[in-house]
């Protein structure tokens, strides 16, 4: 199984840890964050990996050859002019999980069950850490036959993606703006998303505030006439850990830098299968600050959490 590990941002929340190093060499516990991701990719069949690097990139590339690059196939993918981004430096890794793979692109509409995809990979930041079950997860993108698979969990986050019931991307939330894919949203609540089903742009901000409909215990009889029907939609926080068919490589029509959540939202609306994997039980630490590391190296003291 491959993997890509995002590995080439600045880093500068991190500062001044990261004034003399990249963040992927960043400590914890006496580790640093690259060998703690790719030991447990390792742990879960990752046999092969391609790394971006950017900040101090040779550093990253010496780190890898002193440790004989773990006794696996690593890769580097240079950024070393422009940061491209999770999108971007995917695209431009995206030979490595070509290879050997053959088969076309194939619309999801058009594609008759059950389907046998290409092996997936993992797209996983350096700077996260976390117990999730990845297992769990791959046999999840399969059964489901995702084109990408997000592993969420429902915590404070002030950019959250949106998931309808069956668990399929719908849109995000970015602090109290809510955008919807493929309609108008008249009102939005934590819990319940209310939306017309007149089609408009893949992604539509919020009309107006909750404040400027009146309030009635029937939200629908509190808006506008045109609105048909009304949707659960979760906002749940991405962890920063993918599964990803290589059908969609070629479907990543954006160029430059771009990031990757703002393809899947396109490729949602389009018909494809961008879906969540809830890990609420889960461990998982963000470590984009010297705080954050601080605090992983208490839990992991105190916890048996990760190998």
């Amino acid at each position: 199984m491959k993997a890509m590990i995002l590995a080439a941002g600045l880093g500068t929340r991190l500062r001044p840890l990261t004034d003399t190093r990249p963040k992927a060499l960043v400590e914890l516990n006496n580790r640093t964050l690259l060998e703690i991701t790719i030991t447990r990719l390792r742990t879960f069949g990752v046999t092969e990996a391609i790394i971006n690097v950017h900040h101090f990139a040779g550093m990253v590339i010496d780190y890898l050859k002193s440790k004989n690059n773990f006794n696996m196939r690593l890769e580097i993918s240079r950024e070393d002019n422009q940061l491209l981004d999770t999108g971007g430096g995917l695209k431009k890794a995206a030979w490595f999980f070509q290879e050997n793979v053959a088969r076309g692109v194939v619309p999801a509409a058009l594609r008759p069950p059950p389907y046998s995809d290409p092996a997936p990979f993992f797209l996983h930041n350096v700077d996260v850490i976390s117990n999730i079950d990845l297992n769990a997860m791959l046999q999840f993108h399969k059964d489901h036959d995702a084109l990408a698979t997000l592993a969420v969990q429902s915590r404070p986050s002030s950019r959250q993606l949106l998931f309808n019931d069956q668990l399929q991307l719908s849109g995000r939330r970015i602090g109290d703006q809510d955008f919807i894919i493929g309609k108008k949203l008249v009102i939005s609540s934590p819990r319940t998303t209310v939306i017309s089903s007149e089609a408009r742009n893949p992604l539509l901000p919020r009309e107006g505030t909750a404040s400027a409909v009146p309030k009635s215990n029937n939200v629908e009889g509190a808006l506008a006439p045109d609105v048909k029907f009304s949707q659960h939609l979760h906002a749940l926080a991405f962890s920063g850990i993918h599964l990803i068919s290589p059908r969609l490589l070629p479907l990543l029509t954006e160029t430059g830098a771009f990031s990757i959540i703002d393809s899947y939202l396109r490729l949602a609306s389009q018909g494809e299968k961008i879906l969540a994997f809830r890990h609420d039980n889960s461990y998982w630490r963000d470590l984009g600050k010297p705080a954050d590391l601080a605090q992983a190296a208490q839990d992991l003291q105190q916890n048996a959490l990760l190998s």
